[in-house]
């Protein structure tokens, strides 16, 4: 299936979707690209070092990072709240029982380095925030300017947690209203999918379009499932078995992704589902064509994601410890 229209008029029609964002449930007036100018200066120095030098020992942490990040602020707003351990938190919620501990362990370094200088003043939220820019930044992909001032949420619901993350078999129309929750717009939701650039996802979260009562998915390319079933068995596999989401540069922040979605290779269903639209499948097309245009619009739509919920003034915390309340 063909889906590359003439690019001029891709460009086009994508700049007229690109123009039309909702406004955004988020606190972003309330956060500021200096809001440690005066009481801890050298954080993002600080942050930037110690996420590279992670990143360098460990190719999963920038992949766990931005995944972290993504968790968090689409359950109770970008507030830290998933890094709280216990019985009933998010972190114990079936869709995120996968996590590899490595973010985890990041943010623990993270805080710890960074409470050496400043004690007691930058939040594990804002410390999230910048290390997965720079998780991003460390891959190959763009940077951008975090705004800081986020509190530390003190409310972690593993019941919480269901029905607010992206599911793995959402069509479009589900997606637009799960990032429209939050006050996300098209362009927004396309972008952000543009994050499983990096990244891996386990069997059990795509077998069902491999193996269905009918066959194989017929919107996947029948090479590309060929590929996967032999990663992934119908019978006998290996159940922390991982697939790339990218199979060219699966640690390399670029614009492939859009790419194979345009040659049906797309992992999940909501990944593929974004070609099926024509409003939607503009803008895979602009970024599949336009790496530059993919960056530019990612930084754009990480800072929108970076505002949704956050807690100020008297909203939340700073911890001490990422992973329990003060």
């Amino acid at each position: 299936m063909d889906h590359r229209p003439v690019l001029a008029r891709v460009l086009m029609v994508a700049m007229v979707t690109i123009a039309a964002a909702p406004p955004l449930i988020h606190a972003q007036d309330r956060l500021s690209r200096d809001f440690y100018s005066a009481s801890c200066p050298n954080v993002e120095s600080i942050v930037t070092t110690t996420m590279n030098r992670l990143s360098s020992e460990n190719n999963v942490v920038p992949i766990g990072m931005l995944r972290l990040f993504a968790h968090d602020c689409f359950v109770e707003g970008c507030d830290a709240s998933i890094l709280l351990t216990g019985a009933s938190t998010e972190r114990a919620a079936t869709d995120n029982l996968d996590f590899p501990q490595n973010p985890f362990d990041a943010m623990d370094e993270l805080k710890k380095t960074v409470e050496e200088s400043c004690p007691g003043v930058v939040s594990c939220a804002d410390i999230l925030a910048m290390a997965t820019r720079d998780a991003v930044t460390f891959s190959g992909g763009p940077s951008w300017t975090v705004l800081k001032g986020r509190l530390d949420g003190t409310i972690s619901r593993e019941s919480r947690v269901a029905g607010h993350l992206p599911g793995a078999d959402f069509d479009v129309e589900e997606l637009e209203s799960n990032f429209g929750a939050l006050g996300l717009s098209l362009e927004d939701m396309v972008v952000l999918s543009g994050a499983h650039t990096i990244g891996f996802s386990h069997c059990h979260q795509f077998t069902s379009r491999l193996y269905g009562s009918s066959g194989s998915d017929p919107s996947l390319s029948p090479s590309f499932v060929s590929t996967l079933q032999k990663q992934c068995p119908q019978f006998g596999g290996n159940p922390t078995t991982v697939q790339a989401f990218d199979i060219s540069t699966p640690f390399a922040f670029d614009n492939l992704y859009y790419k194979h979605l345009l040659t049906d290779e797309g992992l999940l269903v909501s990944d593929s589902t974004l070609t099926t639209r024509n409003d939607t499948l503009r803008l895979v097309n602009l970024f599949a064509n336009s790496q530059e245009a993919f960056f530019s619009a990612f930084a754009r739509s990480m800072v929108r994601l970076g505002s949704v919920g956050v807690k100020t003034g008297s909203g939340g915390e700073i911890r001490r410890v990422c992973s329990r309340v003060n």
